[in-house]
């Protein structure tokens, strides 16, 4: 099917949809960049005739014109924006039964409940809320098959770090303790429009069929918070409002004269669940 729709600037022009810092928007009208990022969420092994495609943020339309582009067969996108509904009603004229719009704020949606499984989340979040979305995501990590997601790239690092380096922290651990992450491919900020300050990177979350070790969700994100609010602390210290660290430090194999850095998933996990028993 041959598919005419106006080149993204002459959208954003003719929908006077200039980029709103408030909302954290920063638009990418690169065809080729968009068709990549596509290839990678969707890699030919994973059918993109199945199942639901979420993107949260769509603006213009960009991402989500190469997603159908793509074969993606049923795709549903929140966005927040008023502006940009009459640009993405153009693209649904062109899928009519592909495309599905939600007007709304995606903090306020289950996104879960939107299509049916396996389902993919692929979107360029918003800068402003993309720790809060991942959270949310992550708590209900095993309703979705994959979560490809555009971060500026400092964050990116910090969900990828490993023991032992100054960017490992709260969002390493609780995304490594559920997924497989990797960092898939890094944009100069003149790739946006506007451009940003920072570059930026798309990361692939990848759910683990079991998390890597026992641990509630809250009960993990206490621990993690203890630990790294005073991260430049040894354990000993830093897990005094946990109760006794020498003690939640001998339950999880480590020394507590360490910082929260060294400190490996599965030890944290451990500390986690020894709390959570009777």
């Amino acid at each position: 099917m041959t598919v005419n729709l106006p080149p993204l600037k002459e959208v954003i022009a003719a929908h006077g949809l200039a980029a709103k810092k408030s909302l954290g928007q920063n638009f990418i009208l690169d065809t080729n960049v968009l068709a990549k990022i596509v290839r990678l969420a969707l890699p030919l092994s994973d059918n993109p005739e199945t199942g639901t495609v979420i993107e949260v943020g769509p603006g213009p339309g960009g991402l989500t014109r190469a997603m159908l582009a793509h074969g993606v067969k049923n795709l549903v996108v929140i966005e927040k924006d008023d502006r940009c509904l009459s640009a993405l009603e153009e693209i649904k004229k062109c899928y009519p039964d592909n495309l599905t719009i939600i007007s709304g704020d995606a903090l306020k949606i289950n996104v879960s409940d939107l299509g049916p499984a396996p389902r993919r989340i692929i979107a360029n979040l918003p800068y402003n809320i993309s720790t809060v979305l991942l959270i949310n995501w992550l708590k209900q990590i095993k309703d979705f098959s994959s979560l490809t997601l555009m971060f500026q790239k400092e964050v990116a690092e910090r969900i990828t770090a490993v023991p032992g380096t100054s960017d490992y922290g709260r969002l390493s651990v609780l995304s490594q303790w559920l997924c497989e992450t990797e960092i898939k491919m890094i944009l100069a900020p003149e790739v946006f429009t506007p451009a940003p300050k920072v570059s930026s990177a798309l990361v692939s979350f990848k759910p683990r069929e079991n998390p890597l070790a026992p641990a509630s969700f809250a009960g993990l994100e206490k621990v993690v918070a203890a630990a790294f609010n005073q991260r430049r602390k040894m354990l000993r210290s830093s897990l005094k409002s946990l109760g006794n660290p020498e003690e939640l430090c001998k339950i999880a194999d480590i020394p507590s004269t360490w910082r929260a850095e060294n400190v490996p998933v599965t030890a944290f996990c451990a500390m986690a669940d020894y709390l959570e028993k009777p």
